[in-house]
C-alpha cells in the first residue's frame, strides 16, 4: 500500500489540530479573524436616580404617590404635619410685628427728641433775651445808685434778677445737653432696633421655608421607584422616602484596553438590549473614563509585591443613546446591554465635539 495513504485516525487528528488553531485566532481576533468591530457585553444603562428625602421631620399625613407611577415636576410625593411649621410662621410674624413697631416708636422718640432739641435751643434764645435785659436794668440802677438816686434796695433787686437770668440761661444750655444726648442715645439704638427687624424678616423666611418644605414634590420629571414610607411614619431630614428616576439615561460600556486603539468620540455604536429582546439601538461615543474602573475601587490594588498575573483593565466609555428612537423610551437604569463599536467608521460631524 502506498506511503501517501493515511489511516482515518490520521486525518481526523490533522483536521482536528487545524480547527483548534483556526478557533484559537477567531477567539483572539487574529488574521485571518480580525475585525474592527468591538464588542462588550459589560455594559449597563445609566441614570441619574434621585433620592427624595425630606428636609424637616415630622408624621406623615399624605403619600398620593405609589410604586413605579410617572410623575411630572412640581407633583406632591409626601406629605408632612405642617400644624406645627404653621405655627411656627405665625409665632415668627408676630415676633416680626414686635420689632416693626418698636422701630417706629424709636422713629416718633427721635421725632419727638429733634422737637425737644429745637425747645431747648428756643429756651437758650429767651434766657439770653432776659440776661440781656436784666444786665442792662442792673447797669441802669448801678449807675443810679452812684449819683446817689437809687437806693440799695433797689441795687439788691437788679443784683437777684442778673443771677437769676444767669441761672436760667445755665437750665436751658443743660436741657439742650440733655435732648442732644436722649437724641444720640435713640439713634445709637436704632441701629440694633433695624438688626432686630432683619433678623426677625430672616425668621419668617426660615419659618416659611420649613413650612413649604413640610410638602415634598417632584423636583423633576420621572418615574418614582419603590414608595418606602407609610402613612403615620415619623421621619426625620435625610430618611429616604423613594427614588426618582429621570427619562435620561445613557450607557456605560467597559471595554478592555486592548479594544481602545482607534476609538474616537464620536464614532457610532449600536447598542443590543437584553430586556427589549436583543433589539438594537443607535447610538455614539460621547466620551472616554479619565481612568481604569480599578483606579476608582475603595481598595486599590496593589501589585508591587508577590506573584503578578496581568489582566486587562477595564475603560468606561460612555454612549449617548441617539434621540428619535422609540425603544429607548423603555430603557431603565441597570439594564444590561451588548455594545459594538466598528473603529473604523467616522465620528459623526454633530457629535465629535460633545
Amino acid at each position: 500500500m502506498s506511503k501517501l495513504v493515511r489511516s482515518p485516525i490520521e486525518v481526523i487528528a490533522v483536521l482536528s489540530g487545524v480547527g483548534g488553531v483556526m478557533l484559537v485566532l477567531y477567539a483572539w481576533h487574529l488574521p485571518p479573524f480580525q475585525s474592527s468591530v468591538e464588542t462588550t457585553d459589560d455594559a449597563y444603562v445609566r441614570g441619574y436616580v434621585t433620592t427624595i428625602s425630606p428636609q424637616v421631620s415630622g408624621y406623615i399625613t399624605d403619600v398620593p404617590v405609589r410604586d413605579y407611577k410617572l410623575v411630572k415636576q412640581g407633583d406632591v410625593l409626601t406629605k408632612i404635619d405642617d400644624r406645627i411649621y404653621q405655627q411656627k410662621v405665625a409665632q415668627a410674624r408676630a415676633t416680626l410685628d414686635g420689632q416693626k413697631a418698636a422701630l417706629a416708636n424709636s422713629r416718633q422718640q427721635e421725632q419727638a427728641a429733634r422737637a425737644g432739641i429745637a425747645s431747648s435751643e428756643a429756651q437758650i434764645d429767651s434766657a439770653n433775651a432776659a440776661l440781656k435785659r436784666a444786665q442792662l436794668a442792673w447797669d441802669r440802677v448801678a449807675t443810679l445808685v452812684a449819683k446817689g438816686v437809687s437806693t440799695t434796695s433797689d441795687s439788691e433787686q437788679a443784683q437777684a434778677t442778673l443771677e437769676q437770668a444767669k441761672a436760667a440761661v445755665n437750665q436751658a444750655k443743660a436741657g439742650l445737653d440733655v435732648s442732644q444726648q436722649n437724641l444720640t442715645t435713640i439713634i445709637v439704638n436704632r441701629a440694633s432696633l433695624e438688626a432686630g427687624v432683619s433678623g426677625a424678616e430672616a425668621a419668617v423666611q426660615l419659618a416659611d421655608i420649613d413650612l413649604e418644605n413640610a410638602t415634598i414634590t417632584a423636583p423633576r420629571d420621572g418615574r418614582i421607584g419603590e414608595v418606602g414610607v407609610r402613612l403615620g411614619q415619623y421621619v426625620t431630614p435625610g430618611t429616604q422616602l423613594m427614588g426618582l428616576v429621570p427619562k435620561d439615561v445613557w450607557v456605560i460600556a467597559n471595554f478592555k484596553e486592548t479594544q481602545l486603539d482607534g476609538m474616537k468620540v464620536g464614532q457610532p455604536v449600536t447598542i443590543s438590549v437584553d430586556a427589549l429582546g436583543h433589539r438594537e439601538l443607535k447610538g455614539h461615543i460621547q466620551r472616554f473614563s479619565p481612568a481604569a474602573g480599578s483606579e476608582f475601587a475603595v481598595i486599590r490594588p496593589d501589585n508591587a509585591t508577590g506573584n503578578f498575573t496581568k489582566v486587562a483593565q477595564r475603560v468606561g466609555v460612555r454612549v449617548k443613546i441617539d434621540e428619535n428612537q422609540q425603544e429607548a423610551q423603555d430603557l431603565a437604569p441597570g439594564m444590561s446591554v451588548v455594545v459594538s463599536v466598528d473603529k473604523d467608521s467616522a465620528p459623526l460631524q454633530d457629535t465629535a465635539a460633545n
